[in-house]
């Protein structure tokens, strides 16, 4: 790619980026949020055009003006949000879109599709419909998509965001069979430990410029992070020891069924402390969204118990109670959704107007208060370094990352007792992930009771006290985060308790005498 530039009006995208992709090599492609590291690769696999600039295949020049011209040239994406129809086997997925003479032999499509298979090491059944599969699964689908089509250059947007770690490894070393056979491989991603494991070579794209290139082989995460932020950065989460830490919410037996009447939470036990942070680790949709919105009071319990613990030792039932009859306790419960525009914020208000959502009913007779809320919001944008033109911008112009500062920000604001927060750095460059981290120790040190559910392993073994692993919405086992080692969460998280060769010791579990018992 040569000189690549693209804007969206006054947006300066991308500006005179110059990248080589080599066959043979796995490249990372790093950045902060709004670097314009999927923008790029987006001109590349044909969703937008160049405004200026040329790309190179093999030495000739090209014109890449849709997927399908990508695709011609062996080019295939694989983004974040997958391009499937749930109710089509892998089969069908794999060949749709495709022209080919004659009739549809769906046979013959589902032998070449595990020859595939069987030379990079996929495990895929061509018959399985799409909504029976895992993440991993409908992941593996998209990659055999692009070979089935001839791809020889791929490129993986946040390809492990909602792996565990074991469905990590299986895709690395698939992604080295494939480097092996002469593949070009991009992966745009802000895990650094998995940019060391199985990438050769590193660019850094800085507010939408290309800066350099390393191999990865001869640098390092700090001088990765340096490059991409454009100082020192310091990688330490701290974990400062818990101070008197105290029962704050007491859940017992709590079991809840999602609308369509699924099983997503199966008689969960467990205690939440002040000045302390409690992890949440589990395979996407395993009922981490569900036990937040119990607590909050967003979602219907069918049994069991949450008893919030005010200081005085005396009790508080949550469930039956609206999320304002639970303001009106005294309970402050922050939460900072998966689905940050579609629960947490209204795109089309400004950022003063979404600061105000939290506290609108503070104002005097029919007036509200807006100079609380516009400090507030000049405050977050300086203290988290939002990028936004002004704090009278619409939340929906800014990017994702920015979005999730702002409400990130508001929440932890709200001065909680309990602090719930879902997913507070998904899509998060390194630099404002720590930014975050800091924020909730910030918050824990001050005697807030922090329940963290993140999808980031080392982040949570790192970060929080104590881990709780989910596993098909029943408790797997409650570990100590100091002595938890990643392959134990990890077999916790698909298998019930672990697997019996990796039983941890009684030192690393909570026991009965703190009131919790291991499923």
């Amino acid at each position: 790619m040569r000189n690549i530039s693209k804007a969206f009006g006054n947006i300066q995208a991308n500006h005179g980026v110059n990248l080589d992709i080599y066959r043979g090599e796995v490249l990372a492609l790093l950045g902060e949020n709004g670097s314009g590291k999927t923008t790029l690769m987006n001109m590349l696999s044909g969703i937008y055009y160049p405004d200026a600039g040329e790309i190179e295949i093999d030495g000739n020049p090209v014109t890449i003006r849709s997927p399908k011209d990508a695709f011609d040239y062996g080019i295939g994406m694989i983004h974040q949000h997958f391009k499937l129809v749930d109710v089509f086997t892998a089969a069908e997925n794999i060949v749709l879109g495709l022209e080919e003479k004659g009739k549809l032999d769906l046979a013959k499509a589902s032998a070449k599709i595990r020859e595939i298979c069987d030379a990079y090491g996929f495990d895929v059944n061509p018959e399985q419909k799409i909504y029976d599969m895992s993440v991993s699964q409908k992941q593996t689908v998209e990659i055999v998509k692009l070979l089935y089509r001839g791809a020889e250059i791929l490129i993986l947007d946040e390809p492990t965001a909602v792996l565990t770690p074991q469905e990590t490894d299986k895709l690395f070393a698939v992604l080295r069979n494939m480097k092996k056979d002469g593949k070009a491989i991009v992966i745009i991603t802000h895990k650094l430990h998995e940019v060391e494991a199985i990438s050769d070579r590193v660019a850094v794209l800085r507010k939408g410029e290309y800066i350099g290139e390393m191999v990865t082989a001869e640098t390092n995460a700090q001088e990765m992070t340096n490059m991409m932020v454009g100082r020192q950065v310091s990688l330490n989460i701290e974990r400062p020891e818990p101070d008197n830490p105290k029962e704050k919410i007491r859940i017992e037996g709590l079991t809840v069924r999602n609308s369509e009447g699924i099983l997503k939470l199966d008689d969960v036990s467990f205690i939440a402390n002040t000045g302390e942070i409690l992890g949440i680790a589990g395979i996407s949709g395993c009922g981490q969204k569900e036990l937040l919105e119990s607590i909050a009071g967003l979602q219907p319990v069918e049994a069991g118990s949450i008893k919030y613990i005010n200081d005085d030792g005396s009790e508080e039932q949550l469930i039956g109670k609206d999320p304002l009859e639970i303001a009106s306790l005294g309970v402050s419960l922050s939460f900072v959704p998966e689905d940050r525009l579609g629960m947490g914020l209204v795109g089309s208000m400004d950022l003063t107007d979404n600061m105000m959502l939290r506290s609108f009913r503070k104002g005097r007779s029919v007036f509200t208060d807006r100079k609380t809320p516009r400090d507030l919001a000049e405050k977050v944008v300086e203290d988290l370094e939002v990028n936004t033109p002004g704090v009278s911008t619409p939340v929906r112009r800014l990017s994702g990352g920015n979005v999730q500062k702002v409400l990130v920000g508001r929440e932890i604001a709200s001065a909680p007792t309990v602090l719930l927060s879902a997913y507070a750095v998904r899509g998060l460059d390194i630099n404002s992930s720590y930014m975050i981290y800091d924020l909730i120790n910030q918050q824990k040190k001050s005697g807030v009771a922090v329940i963290y559910v993140g999808e980031d392993l080392d982040v949570l073994l790192e970060l929080c006290d104590r881990i709780l692993v989910l596993c098909g919405g029943k408790v797997s086992g409650i570990l100590d985060g100091k002595s938890a080692t990643k392959n134990e969460v990890g077999f916790m998280m698909t298998q019930l308790g672990g697997k019996p060769e990796e039983e941890t010791t009684p030192a690393t579990r909570e026991t009965s005498e703190g009131g919790e018992a291991n499923a």
